[in-house]
């Protein structure tokens, strides 16, 4: 098989979170006609554990690092006098920069997946390679509105943030061969921001393991059998991920408690920060921390919510509590990317008002029949095998911009095969 150098900002493996799922998934594609060269960095110590099985999947050469976030927050400082965006010097390390110059010299790789817009900056001076880049979300576009939700100082630093980075993935999505997002509605925006680098960029939905994130299963119910449970799963250092369930706790639970006392909100999720931890010590909020399975919270819950108001892109933990066959309810920022219908396969709300009587309405039992048609859409349209196959093609192709033209054709035709090779 031919050699693919594959750089990613965090181990793919295994696919326990957002950013990981999608990385493992590209991984796991790509080694059924790859020897697939795996640079990343860990930034958890629990992660150590997988170096063996991720050499494995693989195939390849594996070089993992570690990533000291207090560490990389302080390096990422230098972004202030270099005149760039703070997140390359927070992933920038000069021993990942010679492991991939010394693989590009030794082995006889042509092409190259970067994950995320960080570990670009790897191969900037490779302009040899057949280079793709997915950058999943517009980044910047976070950062925009992380500064919306600031004060001074941060939000002119965020605001920075966001102007430097997307000057950086301008010009990443010219230098490489093609450039990935997670929704045609990124891929829209996107062109709209940079109109100039509209015949280099595509789309590809993330999927969902509809087996193993089946109602089917029969797991043992973490909850106590009183318990009307509303969940939230996701990682919970992450700051979209506590801004959403600190804003349900404060403005949506109180009411909602009161109407129903029997409810409980329960926050699933590793590394909870101190701000989530606080939301456990209040009346009807649990806080779990990590778990080794989030199945059985979703399965035994009455329903999930994804109050998310800042977010980019898909949103998996939306996915996964509908291939379970729950009633979920999102906001508009965490619709994006699904096509499912509002009212019968799945439940819309921004405010605070429609939010508190959805929830009450689906612990009434409103929505018999929505876990039902929500599954049905996720195996519609979220199957990991029809959406992969756009990147293989893609790494291939010795000269995008000739096969613009006949891309829905390309995606068409990557899908197909990858069905029936499955079937």
């Amino acid at each position: 098989m031919d050699d693919l150098l594959y750089l990613v900002h965090r181990i793919p493996y295994p696919p326990n979170k957002g950013d990981k799922i999608r990385s493992y998934h590209l991984l796991k594609h790509l080694a059924q006609s790859y020897t697939v060269h795996v640079g990343t960095f860990i930034d958890a110590e629990e992660d150590w554990q997988y170096a063996e099985a991720l050499a494995k999947m693989a195939g390849g050469e594996v070089k993992l690092l570690p990533l000291k976030p207090r560490w990389a927050t302080l390096k990422s400082l230098y972004g202030f006098l270099s005149g760039e965006p703070l997140t390359l010097p927070y992933y920038r390390d000069a021993q990942m920069q010679r492991w991939v110059d010394t693989m590009l010299s030794q082995h006889p790789i042509k092409r190259a997946l970067v994950y995320s817009s960080s570990m670009a900056q790897y191969l900037v001076q490779h302009p040899q390679l057949q280079r793709v880049v997915d950058f999943v979300d517009i980044d910047s576009d976070k950062w925009r509105q992380y500064a919306e939700k600031k004060t001074w100082p941060m939000r002119w630093v965020y605001q920075r943030e966001a102007r430097k980075l997307f000057d950086y993935e301008r010009r990443i999505t010219h230098a490489f061969a093609a450039s990935t997002f997670v929704s045609e509605a990124e891929v829209d925006l996107f062109k709209q921001l940079a109109p100039d680098c509209a015949d280099k960029v595509f789309g590809f939905s993330n999927g969902v393991d509809t087996d193993y994130f089946s109602p089917t299963h029969n797991f043992p119910s973490p909850y106590a059998a009183e318990e009307a449970v509303l969940v939230f799963t996701g990682a919970m250092d992450y700051w979209a991920n506590v801004e959403a369930v600190t804003w349900f706790a404060n403005d949506v639970w109180p009411t909602v408690q009161r109407m129903h006392p029997a409810a409980r909100f329960y926050i699933v999720g590793s590394r909870p920060t101190p701000a989530v931890q606080a939301l456990g010590k209040r009346a009807g909020i649990v806080v779990t921390g990590g778990v080794p399975d989030t199945r059985p919270y979703i399965a035994h819950a009455a329903m999930a919510v994804a109050p998310l108001r800042i977010a980019r892109g898909i949103q998996n933990k939306v996915l996964e509590a509908m291939a379970m066959a729950k009633p979920t309810l999102v906001t508009e920022q965490a619709l994006e990317g699904i096509a499912a219908l509002p009212g019968k396969e799945l439940i819309l709300a921004n405010d605070v008002d429609t939010y508190v009587q959805q929830v009450c309405d689906v612990l009434a039992g409103h929505y018999p029949s929505m876990g039902k048609s929500a599954r049905e859409r996720v195996l519609q349209d979220f199957s990991w095998v029809s959406h992969l196959g756009i990147v293989e093609q893609l790494l291939k192709q010795a000269a995008i911009p000739e096969v613009q033209n006949t891309m829905p054709e390309l995606i068409l035709n990557a899908r197909n095969e990858a069905i029936s090779a499955k079937n």
